[in-house]
């Protein structure tokens, strides 16, 4: 027969006839801790550092059981991919060597006892695999624990028939230490999400940067920030850039993801720069792509109605590019679209929908000269100035017809025909001559940009915060 394990019971002195016996009552009045029948503290730890060095002696046994099992009741350890079989096997082994030393009571052999559960909690977090796949592991690996247990305990040398009280003592305390590892590895994997989710937001944010910093003519750096962000490196996308108006949601990401829309922007000088993917165009079979500026296509106009409607932030949208390494130049264009927008209008345009303004803000100087060849003995008339320059601008708005601008200025027909004949004979020009037609459309917009912001239509636009080395831009953008 086998000996007893060290500091086991002496199996003579628990073949008594008749019940166990009993602590005697104690009288003194203080409060006593309970102790489990047939069983005492020194039993109990003699137990478990028994039991915890027989399963020592025959760990990799120990450990190929349990990896078996977690392997036979889990698809995402089986499938090895992302943990191998053999890290699984590595991990369970150091985890089970700590988990018995540490319910043995026996001197750690190497680190703390719970460093080896925070390693599988970090280690299995940056892998991708789900805590509670991981924590399914644990249950798994603690339920073979104690099935290796509970054979030691029943062919032990010397049980008697009245050590189950022992032996449950001995069950609680395995399970008290595989909860204890399960909760120190639970909360390494919470502590390791984070950092790794800190250290991708850092990446994501840097290569977001070397895209708008036009540095991902690189192919390497185009197909990181692809990866990084989660989207194909060719699609349709278009930059976004927003001033952080008082009345603005902090960016628009939210709003725009409601709207079906991804996106991701970052803070830049005083405003929001943004990435925007649009659907794929449904476009019929056998029908051409409508050309550029044709139609809005309705996802932009969906994404300009929530920029508009659901922000409240003024807006410049660059035009659609299909390589992401484009971004930097589409950039520019959004801002310079946002300049020529009114500051805090929450007002938002296309670039397409605003060049002749684009062009107009660009160069000041040119801009004054086209009001002055085209439209300046209009604006030294005084008391007609206003009345003069808001006929023009609704007569030029509507295809040239008096009609239409009659019923939208609430006047006659004629006032209005007297009116652009006024224009024509200051300027010298044919209201009937396309070249006069658009060079007073030209005056009208350039007049924003000329230092007459009380001109008809003449708002004044928003301001360009200074760039790194930059100077400050005036309120036209100049």
């Amino acid at each position: 027969m086998t000996p007893s394990p060290p500091g086991a019971p002496d199996p003579a002195s628990d073949r008594r006839p008749g019940p166990p016996s009993r602590p005697s009552p104690d009288t003194s009045g203080a409060p006593r801790t309970h102790t489990p029948l047939g069983s005492s503290a020194g039993a109990s730890s003699a137990l478990r550092r028994s039991l915890a060095s027989a399963l020592l002696a025959d760990v990799d046994r120990l450990t190929d059981r349990a990896v078996d099992d977690i392997r036979a009741h889990s698809g995402a350890y089986a499938s090895d991919d992302p943990v191998t079989r053999a890290d699984l096997w590595a991990i369970c082994r150091d985890n089970l060597l700590r988990a018995l030393e540490d319910f043995g009571g026996l001197a750690p052999t190497g680190g703390d006892f719970e460093g080896a559960a925070r390693e599988t909690g970090r280690r299995r977090a940056e892998q991708g695999v789900p805590l509670d796949t991981v924590l399914q592991a644990y249950r798994r690996g603690g339920r073979i624990l104690w099935q290796v247990m509970a054979e030691h305990l029943r062919t032990r040398a010397g049980r008697a028939a009245d050590s189950r009280d022992l032996e449950l003592d001995v069950a609680g305390a395995v399970w008290e230490t595989i909860d204890r590892y399960s909760v120190a590895m639970a909360d390494a994997y919470r502590l390791g999400q984070l950092e790794l989710q800190n250290r991708q937001d850092t990446r994501r944010a840097a290569l977001f940067e070397a895209l708008l910093d036009g540095r991902a003519d690189d192919p390497a750096v185009a197909s990181a920030a692809a990866v990084a962000l989660g989207v194909p490196a060719q699609d349709r996308y278009v930059v976004v850039v927003a001033t952080q108006d008082p009345a603005a949601p902090p960016h628009p990401a939210p709003v725009l993801e409601a709207q079906g829309l991804w996106s991701f922007w970052r803070p830049r000088s005083g405003r929001y720069a943004g990435i925007v993917r649009l659907p794929r165009r449904d476009t019929p079979a056998g029908r051409a792509p409508a050309p550029p500026g044709a139609l809005l296509d309705p996802a932009l106009r969906r994404l300009l109605d929530a920029l508009r409607e659901r922000t409240g932030a003024t807006a410049g949208v660059s035009p659609e590019f299909e390589r992401l390494d484009h971004a930097g130049r589409a950039l520019r264009l959004a801002e310079q679209t946002l300049r020529t927008l009114p500051a805090g209008s929450g007002e938002a345009a296309v670039f397409d929908a605003r060049l002749a303004e684009v062009l107009l803000s660009g160069r000041p100087d040119i801009a004054e000269r086209i009001v002055t060849v085209n439209l300046g003995p209009v604006l030294v008339t005084g008391g007609e100035r206003t009345a003069l320059l808001t006929t023009l601008r609704v007569w030029l708005d509507h295809g040239c017809s008096a009609s239409r601008a009659a019923e939208l200025l609430y006047c006659h027909r004629n006032t209005v025909l007297n009116r652009i004949g006024r224009v024509a004979e200051l300027t010298g020009r044919s209201s009937e001559s396309g070249e006069a037609r658009l060079g007073w459309a030209l005056a009208l917009r350039a007049l924003a940009y000329v230092g007459l912001p009380d001109a008809p239509g003449a708002t004044p636009t928003a301001v360009e915060p200074s760039g790194p080395g930059g100077a400050e831009h005036d309120a036209y953008g100049t």
